[in-house]
């Protein structure tokens, strides 16, 4: 990414899946990164602490407690090695003292060399139900992955001629799968692409999430218009709605853009229900907001009132850049309250293409946010390549 006249700022924050120096990091995140370095070494610490307390105090004063409290600590955070290893470097050094100071044999010096190997064999009973425990969530966040890329797969970078990227950002880390959507569909009528942001959370927003890109799909290959395409999704979500018993299904709404890019014609078509309108970046750095003329309701609000859906056509010339995204990211808030403009943030600025653009986009939305975002983000970029 490069910026008129803004040297590179080696800008470097790593998400699902990539690794980032502390440096880079936000400093909440950075905080965090420290406290789990300094309690990955409090077992050692502790036992250190142990014996210098053990043999620099009176023989009245015990240190039991920074031997037994060792493999209690090391017992969630290290390996079944690792724990059995504290264990064994706490007893060794209770022995070690007690020999030192020729007190082994002693009723309290037995007493404590006891309790310190029951609570070594009960840490390692504790690190085994752990390790299960974590396996069991591995095995929930490995089925949420499979279930969002069987909901939410991730487009081909190129489609009908047009290089695609999208990205997903979950507000919760290590979450996978929320309201937010996008598709993308080829079709004989031009590349179809949708993306929305549905009402409410969990499970019952997956659904409709499920139910708005399948209907898509089957709508982009077989309806000639976006006009037509956008009221088969609404009679999915009319049919969808009196299925769940949930009030918040029955209740909910979808906002939604609706976007074609005909084959062979520097034209995009737009027809947005309620949406963040998407933007488009041209080559010298310009932007331009594809605001809608008339106002239109969300998907799912049919009942409230009918206006005719109307998409519009606008220019899309070759090497511009159009980019859709959800309102996690224009709702992405710093410490003071202020909002993220997108708008404002993009202006002047031009990109490798269209993975550089989300990539920059979303860290400078995490960073402006101080790492922690409070909702899900979904964004898409589609580039028109110019003709070789």
């Amino acid at each position: 990414m490069v910026r008129p006249g803004e040297p590179g700022s080696g800008k470097a924050y790593a998400r699902a899946g990539g690794t980032a120096s502390a440096a880079g990091l936000p400093p909440e995140r950075r905080r965090i990164s420290c406290i789990r370095a300094f309690v990955r070494t409090l077992p050692a610490l502790l036992i250190a602490a142990g014996a210098l307390y053990e043999y620099l105090t009176p023989a009245e004063y015990t240190a039991g407690p920074f031997f037994t409290a060792a493999p209690l600590v090391a017992a969630p955070l290290c390996s079944r090695r690792g724990t059995l290893l504290t264990g064994a470097a706490a007893v060794v050094a209770v022995l070690g003292v007690q020999l030192l100071l020729g007190d082994a044999l002693g009723v309290e010096a037995v007493t404590g060399l006891i309790t310190v190997v029951t609570v070594s064999f009960l840490a390692v009973v504790i690190n085994l139900l752990v390790r299960r425990s974590n396996e069991r969530l591995a095995t929930a966040h490995a089925i949420a992955e499979a279930a969002q890329r069987a909901v939410l797969p991730e487009p081909a970078e190129r489609i009908g001629g047009f290089e695609i990227a999208a990205r997903y950002e979950a507000a919760q880390e290590d979450a996978y799968i929320g309201g937010d959507l996008y598709a993308v569909q080829d079709s004989p009528y031009g590349v179809r692409i949708v993306v929305g942001d549905v009402r409410g959370k969990g499970m019952g927003a997956v659904a409709a999430v499920a139910v708005v890109i399948g209907a898509f799909r089957e709508a982009a290959e077989q309806e000639a218009t976006l006009e037509e395409v956008a009221q088969r999704l609404e009679r999915a979500l009319d049919r969808e709605g009196p299925r769940r018993e949930e009030p918040e299904a029955q209740e909910g709404f979808t906002t939604a853009v609706l976007v074609e890019l005909p084959h062979g014609k520097g034209v995009v078509r737009v027809l947005n229900r309620g949406h963040p309108p998407p933007l488009v970046l041209y080559t010298d750095g310009t932007l331009r907001a594809l605001s809608a003329r008339r106002t239109a309701l969300p998907l799912g609000m049919s009942e409230l009132g009918h206006w005719p859906d109307r998409a519009e056509e606008l220019p899309f010339p070759a090497g511009a850049v159009l980019l859709l995204y959800t309102d996690g990211l224009s709702e992405a808030r710093d410490a003071r309250g202020v909002f993220f403009d997108p708008e404002a943030w993009l202006a002047g600025r031009v990109f490798r293409g269209p993975g550089d653009l989300l990539r920059t986009l979303a860290e400078e939305a995490r960073r402006h946010a101080g790492g922690a975002l409070t909702d899900d983000m979904a964004l898409l970029a589609v580039r028109r390549p110019a003709p070789m």
